[in-house]
């Protein structure tokens, strides 16, 4: 049974919660609201003001004025130790947060407690990044020499998904307050309390009234509205590659700046010279992490036909036996999904394999119940789907549920045209006890990030982000500033006499 919410807990879900525009908590324009409800139970946990295309317009101009009023003339230094001192208060709240998270996510709480942590390192990367924004200086010839500056590109708009509320936050707007930007920040609507708690806890760090906005509301309101409104200057979007089609094409008519992380549909390559037990671990990792809900899951397992039936015994063992059930349960391995909705696409999904002619080794829809309080119809066990063709539609789409597909391989080439033969490109992963193959089959997949004998696959200070429609631009590394910050070349005369070309 779910544990009785503290008092804590239940003090925040009173409804309900307000928008974050210029350092005030405020109401909708219109005074609307919508529910959150937690996905493991079906109940609600909080109602949230409802932004408005009129809200989005004071959040933009609240940021405009913040920025140009003293935000992007902030020294560095100063920007270091806000990011700081809001990174030690997320770190001391991240046990309440995390339960937060859990109930209005549906993950199970040690994982949302380790990303509320990876969050807080984010913020110390950023922290340390923010006093290292060098530009260069150029002798173009004895008398002129040229030095670049690196400004802020402006006002930022942050559109982040429902399946890592509070981390996806945090990776826009670290950099962006580095860089001396300001933000609107729009959570997605499932799961929009760990945003707004942000908000307020940067004004606890001192971060100045309007630097950092929150608008919970509809993407295709409030997301459209901040995408097409003429004052935001850079877009950055974490979410599904339709929803980046759309923001690429109304952000161009501003000549926006855009970053855009989407799908993925990742392959994990075992080879038969592979560490089998790794491989085996690895792997559950690498697909069953919040439920197969990540963009970089490697849904596609490919496996070396010598040891295929070897790896999928006991890759399925091992998936049979993960413990599926209350989020806030200690020992629960698998969540709940984000909704029923969405259990019912993943089950679509695993059916259509099966009619397809590829065979459900384990796992499926939950029969029956789950727990006491628990909402089965949102759940799906750890499921595996053998004999997949990669022209199947299951090995070609994103599932986003905790789904995987083994497919056999007849050698190396094989591999990597199975692997790179889909449209994304953001992850993948390679078992192997050859060092050299690790690293030539790592060089040839269309990936934006490839871990060799190691399932993980984001860190603060690697870039991350995709190839081909997994999207561009790339978060959570030095990389990222590049994306928020202009270069202003400055050329200044050092001779000693007029410079006059037209001789006069």
């Amino acid at each position: 049974m779910i544990p009785t919410a503290t008092a804590t807990i239940a003090a925040m879900t009173d409804g309900p919660h307000a928008l974050l525009i210029d350092g005030e908590r405020r109401p909708s324009s219109d005074g609307r609201t919508f529910t959150t409800h937690s996905p493991a139970t079906g109940q609600p946990i909080g109602e949230v003001s409802r932004a408005t295309t009129q809200d989005v317009d004071a959040a933009v101009t609240a940021a405009r004025a913040a920025l140009d009023g003293s935000w992007s003339r902030t020294s560095p230094q100063k920007r270091a130790r806000m990011l700081g001192r809001l990174a030690l208060l997320l770190e001391a709240d991240a046990d309440r947060l995390a339960e937060l998270e859990t109930r209005n996510s549906g993950k199970p709480r040690w994982q949302a407690l380790a990303e509320i942590r990876q969050a807080v390192a984010d913020l110390d990367f950023y922290a340390g990044a923010a006093q290292h924004l060098y530009g260069r200086s150029f002798v173009v010839s004895p008398a002129v020499l040229s030095y670049t500056l690196r400004e802020p590109v402006g006002v930022c708009a942050a559109i982040v998904p429902w399946n890592y509320p509070l981390m996806m936050a945090t990776w826009k707007l670290a950099p962006a307050l580095a860089a001396g930007c300001t933000i609107v920040l729009k959570p997605a609507s499932a799961t929009p309390l760990t945003a707004l708690e942000l908000g307020r806890l940067a004004l606890e760090a001192g971060i100045p009234p309007g630097v950092v906005n929150v608008l919970p509301g509809p993407g295709s309101e409030v997301g459209e509205a901040l995408v097409a409104h003429p004052g935001i200057d850079k877009v950055a979007f974490t979410g599904e590659t339709q929803t980046g089609r759309r923001i690429a094409t109304v952000a161009a008519a501003g000549l926006k700046r855009v970053s855009l992380e989407l799908g993925g549909k990742s392959p994990n390559i075992v080879f038969e010279d592979a560490d089998m037990d790794a491989a085996v671990l690895g792997s559950l990792w690498a697909i069953y992490y919040a439920a197969g809900q990540s963009c970089e899951a490697r849904s596609r397992i490919l496996v070396h036909e010598a040891v295929y039936e070897r790896f999928a015994e006991a890759f399925v063992t091992k998936a049979a036996a993960l413990r599926v059930g209350d989020p806030l349960a200690e020992d629960t391995q698998v969540g709940a999904l984000i909704s029923r909705t969405q259990a019912e696409r993943v089950m679509g999904f695993v059916n259509g394999a099966v009619a397809e002619g590829a065979e459900l080794l384990t796992g499926g829809a939950v029969d029956g119940q789950i727990g006491d309080g628990l909402d089965a119809a949102a759940f799906v066990r750890p499921t595996v789907i053998g004999g997949v063709r990669n022209e199947m539609r299951i090995a070609q789409e994103e599932v986003f549920g905790p789904v995987v597909t083994l497919t056999r391989f007849a050698d190396e080439q094989e591999a990597v045209k199975i692997a790179n033969d889909v449209r994304f490109g953001l992850a993948a992963t390679v078992w192997t006890g050859d060092t050299a193959r690790g690293h030539r089959v790592a060089g040839r997949i269309r990936a934006g990030t490839v871990g060799i004998n190691q399932p993980y696959a984001a860190f603060p200070g690697v870039p991350f982000g995709g190839f081909k429609e997994s999207g561009y631009g790339r978060e959570l590394s030095i990389d990222a500033l590049d994306l928020y910050t202009e270069i202003k070349a400055v050329l200044v005369g050092t001779g000693a006499k007029p410079q006059n070309p037209f001789g006069a």
